[in-house]
Formats: structure tokens, C-alpha cells, sequence
């Protein structure tokens, strides 16, 4: 962890003058960012009144009122066209009537499987059940996939290409395994459920006859009458080994328009004042559970959205003292993270200013708590670092020497590894950024068995570590803001596809 920490002494040099002298200026306003301001935003923000700030809710909307009422008071510009809101259009599907029955097996959607692809049926479909096992040419070779409803074998590699793959050699539909254990997979049914009904919200996009239907381990074997050991076996290269089943299956959906918006609000620059910096965090979560019970959000990402607030505030005051920064700033609260980076990404390729003129992503989700690996450390004073040196090596150095001059934190890299199991780099708005060759830098505290859980609440939230993770956030904004030149994009994005 520690090796992270070092960095080239003679390019620091470069960088920053004088190295580790605080700038008094700089101070003052991060003090403005304090405990008791994030707890009164935060306990708005996540009460239970909110009901989960689900994308698109009667509560989504108070939320982004409550934001662009404080811009507005802070006197931010309103940079669309007048307005605090961009509007981001998306619809909602549900999948009124979803079927899979397999032999005389009538399957139960979100206990026996999950549907997670697409398509609409004016009725029930029949077709063989073959299993492929893993997608490779020697299997697909074998096994005649043309208007079947095909078993894959997808654990421990990414499937959304295995899918296109198979449904590209003619497969009418595809029932995968993507995890092993039907614990793992309950969890996910189990999320499922407690959606249901709401509908699954996204760009409006033409309908896709691709019926996927995700089932445990346990069940495929079920399915097909064998062990899954003999099935994890015969997925390799004996995948005619297992008999195919009949099914019969139906999917019909329909789409219903959602109002979500974007919310933002822009502090001009001076002489950079054409170069603009985004710090960015999602204020949606996922609402009300089937019975009720409310998902605050409270980490998730109720601290990243406390955060932006307050280092606006900080901003703010500093331009009202006369210390504008010479670079733009936008705050940037999007919608619809939670339901695949959605707000995030209509910005990017809808930006209110234009994207070669955007210098940085500061990417701010889940950064009020301890996670696992902190729990019993010593020193609890952490925040993970995730993509600060793929696109710009002058980006996490930034960062770093802002670290050690002002805050002291321990900065660890663990996730920012390509080959990262949890691909948490993929899982939050800034990729929307890195796509379009923005240096990004995403600031994070890790999971805990609150993540996604109803309690995920305020009291649990670490305020006097947030209130310094934000501090640090704000002095590497204006370090950022106020440098001389703009970081290099002097890398190369090795991390396009999620």
C-alpha cells in the first residue's frame, strides 16, 4: 500500500513550487467544509422521507430541487440555458409477463431465474434447450445452436460478448450461469425482486428479440438432469454429453417515459475560464423496498453528494473574497448511476460545455465510511484512489503532493488495477469521462454490509473522516483549477469497454 505513496521527487519538483508549503488561501476555504454543514445536507438528503432517491421519483425530483436551490444560493450559474437541470431521457421498461418453463418445469422469474435481456412476444415461444457450455469455436463446432435457447457456462469471465457471440451463430435466446453457488445467486434474484414492478430504466432504444435468462448453477443442472460437477465438466469440451430439454418461454414489455434530470451549477473561471474542471457525484439510489423499507443511500452516494456541496460552498466563498479560480468549475450531480451510469453518460456525450475543453473528472462515490479492509486498521484515515494515472501522469502526483501538504491521508491503489475482480473502475460515473480521454480521479471508501442494504443510513457515517476526504477532494480541485497548465493526456485509455 505504502508503494503507492511514492512518486518521482525531480517531476514533483516540476510540478508544484514550493513543494509542501501550504497556501494559506487554500486553507481557509477547506475549513469552510465541515462536519456539522455535510451532517445537516446528509440528513436531509437521506431520510427516510427521501424514500431512496430513486431515478426519475416524485423524492428524485425534491433531491434535485434541494441542489439546484443551493447552487442558486451559493450564486452559481444556472448553465442550461438558464436552468440548474439538464434533462436526461429515459423510459421505463417492465417486462409485464416474463415465462420460462423447461420440460414439465414451470421456472419462477426472480426465484428460479432472472430475466436480463430483452424482447417482446405477441406469445409463448417453443424451442429446444441445448447447453454449450463455455463459448468457444470448438464447442459451438459441436453443438448447433440455430433457433435454440442455449446454456452457457460463464463463471469468472465477463458474458456480455459470450452472449453476443452465441446469439450472433443464430440462438433464439440464452439461459447462462454466471456465478457459482445458488447463495450468490439468490442475492441478485433476491435484488431483482425487490424492483420488480418498478421497471427497468434506461435510454429508450429499439426492442431486441435477446430472451436472457440468468439461473444458478444448481438450477442449470436441475435442468438438465446432471450434477453440476458433470455439468461444470462437460461445459469444456464435451458439451453434447448433456441431453437438450424442451422449453417454452414468453416475454412482453412495455415503455413508459421518465423525468430525470442532470443538476449542475458553474462557477466561471478568469483567464482559463474556457478550460473546465467537473467534480462530479450521482445523487439517485434505488428507493423503496416491495415492502417498504427505504434504501437511504446514505454512502451510497448521499456523502459524495454532501461533498460536492460543500467544496462549491467552498468555492463560492472563495470568489466572493475575490479568489475566483482561474479555471471553470461545474458541480455536477447526475442521475441514474445507479441504474447504469445513465446521467453520466447522456452528459458526457451531450455536454453543456464542450468535451475538449473539459481538463478533469473528479469523481466522488461512497466516501463516508470504513470499509472492510479498515475496519481493525490502526490508522482509519484512508480513501482509495481509482484511474488518477491512466490518462495523465501528472494527475495522481497532483493529488498525492496535495495529499501530503494538506491532509495526510493513506491514499491505497489496490483497486485501481486492471485486472481488479470487483471492476469497481467500471462502476461509477467518471468512466463516462475516461471515455473521452478526460483524466479522471475517483475517490472511494470501499464496501460494508450496508452497501445496497436498507441500512445504509446517516448514523452510521464517519463525518469528522468525511469532512477531511472532502478536504482533500477540494484542495486537489484547486490545485487543478488554479495551475498554470492544464494535466497532459499523456496516456493511453486501456479500460474502453465495461
Amino acid at each position: 500500500m505504502n508503494k503507492g505513496l511514492l512518486f518521482s521527487g525531480a517531476l514533483m519538483m516540476g510540478l508544484m513550487t514550493p513543494v509542501l508549503a501550504q497556501n494559506p488561501t487554500q486553507v481557509k476555504y477547506a475549513n469552510t467544509i465541515t462536519v456539522e454543514d455535510l451532517t445537516k445536507h446528509l440528513t436531509y438528503l437521506a431520510s427516510d422521507e427521501m424514500k431512496g432517491r430513486d431515478t426519475g421519483s416524485p423524492e428524485g425530483k425534491i433531491a434535485a430541487q434541494y441542489l439546484a436551490d443551493f447552487y442558486k444560493g451559493l450564486g452559481l450559474s444556472a448553465p442550461v440555458n438558464g436552468s440548474y437541470f439538464q434533462n436526461v431521457p429515459l423510459v421505463s421498461t417492465n417486462f409485464t409477463k416474463v415465462t420460462l418453463q423447461i420440460g414439465k418445469a414451470k421456472l419462477v422469474e426472480n426465484t428460479d431465474f432472472v430475466f436480463t435481456g430483452d424482447g417482446n412476444m405477441a406469445k409463448a415461444a417453443k424451442a429446444d434447450l441445448v447447453f454449450l457450455g463455455l463459448v468457444t469455436d470448438e464447442n459451438l463446432a459441436k453443438v448447433d445452436v440455430k433457433g435454440k435457447l442455449v446454456g452457457l457456462w460463464a463463471v469468472g469471465v465477463r458474458s456480455n460478448d459470450l452472449v453476443n457471440k452465441v446469439m450472433d451463430a443464430g440462438a433464439a435466446g440464452i439461459v447462462i450461469v454466471t456465478m457459482e453457488g445458488q447463495a450468490n445467486f439468490d442475492r441478485i434474484a433476491n435484488r431483482y425482486k425487490t424492483l420488480a414492478g418498478r421497471g427497468r430504466i434506461g435510454f429508450d432504444q429499439e426492442i431486441k428479440q435477446r430472451p436472457i435468462f440468468m439461473v444458478s448453477s444448481d438450477k442449470m443442472a436441475q435442468l438438465f438432469g446432471t450434477p453440476v460437477e458433470t455439468l461444470k465438466e462437460a461445459a469444456k469440451t464435451n458439451p453434447t454429453s448433456i441431453a437438450s430439454q424442451k422449453a417454452t418461454y414468453q416475454v412482453v414489455k412495455t415503455k413508459t417515459p421518465v423525468e430525470a434530470v442532470n443538476v449542475m451549477g458553474f462557477l466561471e473561471g478568469t483567464d482559463k475560464k474556457e478550460e473546465v474542471l467537473v467534480i462530479s457525484s450521482h445523487y439517485d439510489h434505488v428507493g423503496v423496498s416491495s415492502t417498504g423499507e427505504v434504501f437511504n443511500g446514505a454512502d451510497d452516494d448521499g456523502s459524495g453528494t454532501v461533498s460536492v456541496m460543500e467544496i462549491a460552498e467552498a468555492f463560492a466563498l472563495a470568489a466572493k473574497d475575490g479568489n475566483k479560480p482561474r479555471r471553470s468549475i461545474l458541480f455536477l450531480n447526475v442521475t441514474g448511476e445507479e441504474k447504469g451510469l445513465l446521467g453520466s453518460e447522456y452528459y458526457a456525450e451531450n455536454p453543456v460545455f464542450p468535451i475538449a475543453n473539459t481538463v478533469n473528472n473528479i469523481n466522488i462515490d461512497m466516501v463516508g465510511r470504513i470499509d472492510y479492509e479498515y475496519q481493525k486498521a490502526e490508522n482509519k484515515d484512508y480513501i482509495y484512489v481509482i484511474g488518477s494515472e491512466m490518462l495523465s501522469s501528472h494527475l495522481k502526483k497532483i493529488n498525492e503532493y496535495n495529499n501530503i501538504t494538506y491532509t495526510n491521508l493513506v491514499l491505497d491503489y489496490r483497486y485501481d488495477a486492471e485486472d481488479d475482480p470487483n471492476r469497481f473502475y467500471y462502476r461509477s460515473d467518471h468512466y463516462n469521462f475516461a471515455k473521452f480521454n478526460i483524466p479522471v480521479i475517483f475517490f472511494f471508501n470501499g464496501v460494508h454490509d450496508d452497501y445496497h442494504q436498507v441500512t445504509d443510513t446517516v448514523d452510521k457515517i464517519e463525518f469528522p473522516l468525511l469532512t477531511k476526504r472532502a478536504q482533500l477532494i477540494f484542495h486537489t480541485a484547486w490545485d487543478l483549477a488554479n495551475r498554470d497548465q492544464r494535466t497532459p493526456v499523456d496516456g493511453t485509455n486501456t479500460r474502453t469497454d465495461r
